[in-house]
């Protein structure tokens, strides 16, 4: 477990990012609310229940060609210089319900899809035909059930399709279609309280006086919020004022987290960590990580988890990448919280500090056919770098014991879009 100090002005010993991760998914639990959604708003959503096929996957033995159904017994002697011929008594497209049963001598004209008529136990596509309408010339013999897709050889009805905490995507949407169902379990977004803190903001496109910067965080965080499958429920710019945090903390709307950006170190203007730190269920950390060391997190006196981030624009999408996402995800309900990375190349090199690790924004293009990375500003990991932001497609995660990366190592990478 990660060791925290609630006083307001301590300096908490430094920690472990895996150490701070513990603590946050040890707290955070599964919302399990659940609703039910068509399938053609179910895209993005996570499942909530496990998912089975109502229907066999084929529903019923259909061709897997354009060609003629027929009896393999009157067909097994044909070759290209000793055609048997076949009377064609029916034509089958997808779709056909015709009931027709091919016997001795015969064969039926049939489209991809359509059910494989009584009597027949194989397919000769078109190309191994004369293609006639009338009576087909059939020039080569077919194996047994050849080009015959058989009922329920992808899925049974009452197989597992999908298992809970899995992402919605149109692939999973199209199976759940074709195995019969209309609408799925899926669980509610968590709610998001998300709050820029800090005296210098201004809104976005304002004019700036001496000393104001426009707030970029608020519209940071309820993106991520959104990208993680959540919904931003409140979205608030407060200024340095303690009590200011005090009056929004007790009228805030009802949600399921809240997350601060800035005001969490140990400045005398902090006011995140004055107020949170008057309270014994939230801590404050400093981890070993750059850019994102002054972490807060706890829960408040309702039991609503919270997350303090410090301020500077990259390091509250960094420390939402690696702490508040997977809390996210985890009360989603979701199988995996933590987001996969790969291995890429190292186009330019940089500097990395001792005994921390890394999360440097990096853009990602291909190099002589694999993944490769740079950083994507000149200014490297610098935590003030908003506007660096916009070229990242991901994080390159450098290890605490590693302080120069070279170009051509090997590192790993989280990507984000």
């Amino acid at each position: 477990m990660a060791t925290f100090t609630p006083a307001p002005h301590g300096v908490a010993a430094q920690v472990s990012v895996e150490a701070h991760l513990e603590r946050v998914l040890a707290t955070v639990a599964p919302l399990r609310r659940v609703e039910t959604v068509r399938l053609a708003d179910a895209a993005g959503r996570t499942l909530a229940a496990s998912v089975d096929a109502r229907v066999d996957l084929p529903s019923f033995d259909n061709s897997a060609m354009d060609g003629y159904a027929v009896r393999r017994a009157d067909v097994a002697s044909a070759a290209d210089d000793a055609p048997v011929v076949l009377d064609v008594i029916a034509d089958l497209p997808a779709g056909s319900a015709g009931d027709v049963t091919v016997g001795p001598g015969q064969a039926a004209r049939i489209m991809t899809g359509a059910p494989i008529p009584e009597g027949a136990d194989a397919v000769v596509p078109v190309e191994r035909t004369d293609a006639a309408t009338e009576r087909v010339a059939v020039l080569a013999a077919p194996r047994p059930a050849h080009h015959i897709r058989r009922r329920g050889e992808d899925l049974h009805a009452g197989d597992r399709l999908l298992d809970p905490g899995v992402v919605l995507d149109a692939r999973r949407i199209a199976a759940a279609a074709a195995a019969g169902l209309a609408e799925l379990p899926v669980a509610v977004a968590p709610r998001v309280a998300v709050v820029a803190t800090g005296s210098e903001l201004v809104e976005p496109g304002a004019p700036l006086g001496r000393g104001r910067i426009h707030d970029s965080n608020s519209l940071l965080l309820a993106g991520l919020v959104a990208e993680a499958g959540g919904v931003a429920s409140e979205v608030r710019r407060l200024s340095d004022d303690p009590q200011a945090l005090r009056d929004w903390l007790d009228g805030r709307h009802p949600c399921d987290l809240v997350v601060f950006a800035g005001g969490v170190s140990v400045g005398a203007h902090d006011v995140v960590r004055q107020v949170l730190g008057e309270l014994d269920t939230v801590g404050f950390a400093r981890v070993a990580m750059q850019p994102g060391t002054p972490q807060a997190f706890g829960v408040l006196p309702d039991g609503t988890p919270v997350f303090g981030l410090p301020g500077n624009p990259v390091s509250v999408a960094v420390s939402f990448e690696v702490f508040t996402r997977p809390a996210l995800l985890r009360m989603l309900g979701r199988a995996d919280v933590r987001r996969p990375t790969w291995r890429a190349v190292v186009e330019h090199g940089w500097r990395s500090p001792a005994g921390r690790r890394q999360y440097m924004p990096v853009a990602l293009e291909v190099r002589d056919g694999l993944p490769a990375v740079r950083p994507a500003t000149a200014g490297g990991a610098g935590s003030h770098l908003a506007a660096g932001l916009a070229s990242a497609d991901g994080f390159a995660i450098v290890p605490e014991d590693v302080t120069d990366v070279a170009a051509d190592d090997l590192v790993e990478v989280a990507i984000t879009r």
